[in-house]
C-alpha cells in the first residue's frame, strides 16, 4: 500500500505543474491524505478527484466553505493501520511533540505539517511523518507500507 502525504499548498488556484504531480505520484497511491492550509475550496475540489482523499483544516484554511468541511484532526484505518492526520500548532520547534501526545502510541502513523519542514521520526513512542510544503518547496512523502505493517517514507522533490 501506498500513502501520498501532502501539506501546506497555499494555493488560491491549482497551478498547471500539479497535474503532472497528481498524475506521477499521488493519483497512484492508496490514499491521499493533506495536512492542512490547502487554503482554497477549488483546490480542495481539485484533490476530490482522488477516491480516497483525506483533508483536516489548517491554520489558514479561513474559505468558510473549508472551515465548515474540514476537522482539525481526523483518524482513519488504512490498510489495518491506525493512521491520525492534523494540521500542527504551537511553536514550530514543539510541533512533532504536541502533534504525537494529541494522538498517543496506539496510532501507527500520524501525518502533521504546520512546519514546512520534513520529518519522519518516532516521537513519543508515535510514527510521525510531515512532508514539508508541496506549495512553497515542491516536497511531497509516500509512505510505503508492507504486507506486514513496516513502513518505509520516501520524500519526493516535484520541482
Amino acid at each position: 500500500m501506498q500513502i501520498a502525504v501532502i501539506s501546506d499548498t497555499h494555493m488560491g488556484t491549482p497551478p498547471s505543474w500539479l497535474d503532472a504531480v497528481y498524475t506521477r505520484w499521488l493519483g497512484p497511491s492508496d490514499a491521499l491524505i493533506h495536512c492542512g492550509d490547502i487554503t482554497s475550496a477549488a483546490t480542495w475540489s481539485y484533490f476530490l478527484q482522488h477516491d480516497n482523499f483525506l483533508c483536516v483544516r489548517g491554520n489558514c484554511d479561513w474559505d468558510p466553505e473549508l472551515a465548515d468541511r474540514l476537522e482539525p484532526m481526523l483518524s482513519t484505518q488504512l490498510g489495518g493501520l491506525t493512521v491520525g492526520a492534523t494540521h500542527g500548532w504551537g511553536p514550530r520547534s514543539q510541533v512533532p511533540h504536541t502533534v504525537a501526545q494529541a494522538f498517543g502510541p496506539e496510532y501507527d502513523l500520524v501525518c502533521y505539517g504546520h512546519t514546512h519542514a520534513r520529518d519522519w521520526s518516532v516521537v513519543d513512542g508515535v510514527r510521525l511523518v510531515n512532508p514539508g510544503s508541496l506549495g512553497e518547496s515542491g516536497s511531497l512523502a509516500l509512505v510505503h507500507v508492507d504486507d506486514h505493517g513496516g513502513m518505509q517514507c520516501e520524500f519526493v522533490d516535484v520541482f
